[in-house]
């Protein structure tokens, strides 16, 4: 059975470029818009993986990654923050609130794809 992975951005073409790499690597897609719709979708499915941005309106990423580590089913959940943000103090406030990778906007499909290799398998 395909792995679920959710992905997070308030970007439509992120999204879609985001869920086309992951969808051509097997796995399975949802996706969300901002990390209050994410916190809507995490309802008890298995998601093994999530694939969120930073700076989003509503509820940027990093507060949304430490409410659903709050999810005792999302708890030991792997995140990647997936964003332009490149400083070593974000970088450091998204592994303090649990993200295992961090990859900076643009990137290319096949970055994306092995950090998501490295920490969950297809």
């Amino acid at each position: 059975m395909a792995k679920t992975i959710l992905v997070v951005d308030d970007s439509a073409s992120i999204r879609q470029v985001v869920s086309i790499a992951l969808k051509g690597a097997g796995y399975e897609v949802i996706t969300a818009n901002d990390g209050q719709d994410a916190l809507k979708k995490l309802d008890g499915h298995k998601i093994h993986l999530i694939v969120t941005d930073v700076n989003m309106p509503v509820m940027d990423g990093i507060a949304f990654v430490r409410e659903a580590k709050k999810l005792p089913d999302y708890k030991f959940t792997p995140f990647i923050m997936l964003t332009t943000e490149s400083q070593p103090e974000k970088k450091a406030e998204g592994k303090e609130a649990g993200a295992k990778a961090w990859i900076v906007k643009p990137f290319q499909p096949p970055q994306l794809l092995d950090a998501v290799s490295r920490l969950i398998s297809p």
